[in-house]
């Protein structure tokens, strides 16, 4: 919890009017004393109020007609720009965390502007608030401020020089922001990062990893942090400058999903000479320079090469066929798709931006593997400026149809960034991962012709392994602010799950039909020999009757059935 957490302070004041704010203080007392009128003010809905003898309003430059018909004149404008939702910016929502932001930001925000926006979490949780930046030019709160009001809690308004906690936890899991602007020259607005109670280690998307002296920790970044301005040096495999933003480079390692945010776990180590820039999860990292630290993200060990060890693996919709300047055919085959290879790649033979089928390439793994990302490069060759520039991924399994890989949020399909240039390798992580045996790559976009050099990052699926971990609500009491890791399961995107559902459901109410006719079959089996052995007892009573008449001797009880021995005992 950080200081000021809960803390209720004082409520808006009454905003004053502009012409109050631009009139000096000395004025306006000399006004009330004289019992003169102040200036014309604007009514709500735009009704001009004009002063009783408008005495001060001619202490001005401006005569008080021209400011009245200056102010009838733009109070529209005014009006119709305090629209609420307007001055709100950079806003990314997901079920326990999220981030958002001023119009513009980092730039200045824009005049007469009105942002206001409820967020939410899961209920029973509590809110956490966490300020990465607040810069609003009003001292008094007047006319810009931001405010966050609940049901039955208020907490700022928030402006200028006012002493602004950087982080609040709220008793609800509930509460409207709402951020309001005047007339000023500058200043950023505000960025705003949000979790429920089950994450206290929450951070902003503005964290360093310079800002933390620890070798070894763990954090949680919001959802939204991908497109908030601030760089990042470095890549998965060197590791980032000590510089870079902790959440963006976490989303750029694959580590978390933008839409999602997540927990890092993070490591420091010595600084190197040089960091390489790569573009990675739609994130650009840029060269950086030696530093004395760099920092490391610990990850699930899911991310090795899947080898394709023979051509026959990889193969294509069509391929191209090029003459080169000496008359030989070169052909550019789906088998020169491996990333690691030499020489040129895969290319499509339709070089037109409207293809009249879908172009892919298709890569059959073998069996069915954990695919955790994809790594892609162009042509690789100066002279052929051929790259992919967006793309879907398809998928599937042994007998079942193709599917489209769509994202975790939105429930649509999901189109990856792909390459700038043809020659630089480009990744993209799959969050949740792909479980297929066959993989397509299907381009959306590219520069001049389709070519593409593929590698598939993943592993063996094991025991464990074949299903998505991440951090959840936990389903504590309400104020618990404790951080529980739970294991959710939740299964990965496999064609192959609706035919196993399906079986299942035909093949249980057929095995409990079959138990129900076995046992039905048993006691009509019983029932049976049961009436059997009646009937014959029965048929021996009879003839003891007839004996006992004629004189002749009965039986000895004893060797009789029970029903019969009752029945000559009453006798």
């Amino acid at each position: 919890m950080g200081f000021g957490a809960g803390l209720k302070l004082r409520p808006v004041p009454a905003p004053r009017s502009a012409a109050e704010e631009a009139d000096p203080p000395g004025l306006r007392r000399r006004c009330a004393r004289r019992g003169e009128a102040e200036p014309a003010k604007l009514a709500p809905g735009g009704a001009m109020v004009s002063g009783a003898r408008g005495g001060c309003a001619q202490a001005g430059t401006v005569p008080r007609g021209l400011l009245a018909l200056l102010l009838v004149v733009s109070a529209p404008l005014r009006l119709r720009a305090k629209e609420l939702g307007d001055g709100c910016g950079h806003i990314v929502t997901y079920q326990d965390s999220g981030t958002m932001t001023s119009k513009n930001y980092p730039g200045t925000y824009p005049n007469h502007t009105v942002c206001e926006k409820t967020i939410t979490v899961p209920k029973g949780k509590r809110l956490i608030l966490r300020l990465g930046d607040l810069d609003i030019e009003s001292q008094t709160c007047a006319s810009d401020y931001l405010l966050f009001t609940s049901n039955s809690d208020q907490y700022g308004p928030y402006c200028g020089s006012i002493n602004v906690p950087k982080e609040l936890l709220l008793n609800t899991s509930e509460v409207t922001v709402r951020f309001e602007s005047g007339s000023h020259i500058s200043g950023r607005g505000f960025l705003l990062t949000y979790a429920s109670s089950d994450h206290p280690d929450l951070i902003t998307c503005l964290e360093r990893a310079n800002h933390y002296l620890k070798t070894e920790y763990s954090k949680f970044c919001p959802a939204g942090c991908k497109d908030i301005a601030g760089d990042i040096s470095g890549n998965l495999v060197d590791g980032y400058r000590d510089t870079s933003l902790l959440c963006k480079a976490a989303i750029h390692a694959g580590i978390i999903a933008d839409e999602l945010g997540g927990q890092i776990n993070v490591l420091q180590h010595k600084g190197i000479s040089r960091y390489e820039g790569v573009l990675a999860n739609g994130v650009f990292s840029r060269d950086g320079s030696l530093s004395d630290k760099r920092f490391l993200f610990t990850s699930n060990g899911c991310s090795r090469s899947l080898s394709l060890d023979s051509d026959r693996q990889i193969t294509a919709s069509s391929s191209w066929q090029w003459v080169n300047e000496i008359g030989e055919q070169v052909l550019w085959s789906p088998g020169q798709a491996r990333l690691q290879d030499e020489g040129p790649s895969w290319a499509s033979a339709d070089s037109s931006k409207n293809h009249r089928q879908r172009e892919w390439l298709e890569i059959d793994l073998g069996e069915k593997k954990k695919i955790t990302g994809i790594r892609t490069t162009g042509s690789t060759q100066s002279n052929f400026n051929f790259y992919v520039k967006s793309f879907v991924m398809n998928f599937k399994n042994n007998n079942s149809k193709w599917r489209t890989y769509k994202g975790i949020v939105n429930n649509e399909e999901k189109v990856f960034q792909g390459n700038f240039n043809f020659r630089d390798p480009v990744r993209n992580n799959f969050i949740p991962p792909i479980v297929a045996r066959y993989v397509r790559v299907v381009p959306k976009k590219w520069h001049q012709r389709i070519a593409l050099k593929v590698e598939l990052i993943g592993c063996q699926i094991t025991q464990g392994n074949d299903s998505l971990v991440w951090r959840k609500t936990s389903p504590n009491s309400v104020g618990s602010t404790k951080t529980e890791d739970e294991r959710i399961t939740k299964l990965i995107p496999s064609e192959e799950m609706p035919t196993r559902m399906n079986v299942t459901m035909v093949a249980i109410p057929l095995v409990f039909l079959l138990v129900l006719l076995i046992v039905g079959m048993g006691i009509l089996t019983v029932l049976r020999k049961r009436r059997k052995e009646i009937l014959m007892d029965q048929l021996r009573l009879r003839k003891q009757t007839v004996g006992s008449r004629l004189n002749i001797p009965l039986p000895d009880i004893s060797l009789l059935s029970l029903p019969s021995a009752m029945i000559m005992k009453r006798r």
